[in-house]
């Protein structure tokens, strides 16, 4: 684990001291921070994330399949549940510092935890009752988003992404969970990238982003090292955040990712698979 920190230490002093320098360099050009949206509780009849009213699919997740994806049910009050938690509240405490709505989550490699981690993100955020959620994938390389809440969809991302359907035909809100809707993926696209970085793709992240100021809108995209599709999307998107493995991410990939995303803002950076992480209060 002391491997794993120091190079996410490392990587963030190279980052800071890249930044402090392109600053010095284009003085003209200072960044700058929005201010922070307002909050106002969330309503909908159907208890989903606000989409189209009366046009989001419901679905129900079986039990069975959540927890063999470890994923978080509604009002779940183990370790896993309050460590998620406290991810949230961190993450809206640096968005919110922005005015920042829309967050990818990335990971150098497969198998680093990103999809379990983007949803149960998703779901703890969904549930401080003072925003809806959307989850978004857009990893078209392995989708598997749906299969982790048991889900079939007949319309999903792709479609969407594809311009065969609407996007509010393409979301599913899962019974139990409220405030938050899900647009999964449905098949590979051997053109995801291109996709990603196109005309449509802007025009979908400009729909989900602003029709509704409460909603905070999440991405799950392939590993950064892997494909390009992650890095022709970020610049669409306002923050990031970057998942590592204890004992399966290296050192070099993770900093290599850091580099690749020195244009996207990152809020953190989440150890998944922490072996001498707090198990109690």
């Amino acid at each position: 684990m002391d491997r794993i920190r120091k190079a996410l230490d490392l990587a963030r002093l190279e980052r800071a001291q890249r930044l402090n320098q392109e600053a010095a360099e284009y003085p003209s050009h200072p960044i700058s921070a929005s201010p922070v949206m307002g909050l106002r509780p969330v309503r909908a009849a159907n208890g989903a994330a606000p989409g189209e009213p009366g046009r989001t699919r419901e679905f129900q997740p079986p039990t069975e399949v959540l927890e063999r994806h470890r994923i978080l049910e509604p009002a779940a009050e183990h370790g896993a549940a309050m460590a998620y938690r406290m991810l949230r509240t961190q993450v809206l405490q640096r968005m919110d510092a922005h005015g920042w709505r829309s967050l990818a989550v990335f990971s150098p490699g497969e198998s680093d935890g990103k999809t379990t981690t983007v949803a149960n993100l998703a779901i703890s955020l969904a549930s401080d009752h003072l925003h809806s959620v959307l989850l978004i994938e857009f990893d078209f390389k392995r989708p598997a988003l749906a299969a982790r809440f048991g889900l079939e969809p007949e319309l999903g991302a792709d479609d969407a992404l594809k311009g065969t359907a609407l996007v509010h035909e393409c979301l599913y809100h899962p019974r139990g969970y409220q405030r938050l809707v899900i647009m999964p993926a449905r098949r590979t696209l051997t053109d995801s990238s291109e996709l990603l970085a196109g005309p449509k793709s802007r025009e979908i992240v400009s729909e989900v982003r602003n029709r509704y100021p409460e909603r905070i809108v999440l991405f799950d995209l392939p590993p950064v090292l892997q494909v390009d599709d992650a890095l022709s999307f970020a610049p669409l998107i306002e923050c990031g955040l970057v998942v590592a493995s204890e004992g399966r991410t290296r050192r070099r990939d993770l900093i290599r990712t850091i580099e690749l995303l020195q244009k996207t803002p990152i809020v953190g950076t989440v150890l998944n698979r922490a072996v001498d992480a707090p198990s109690g209060y």
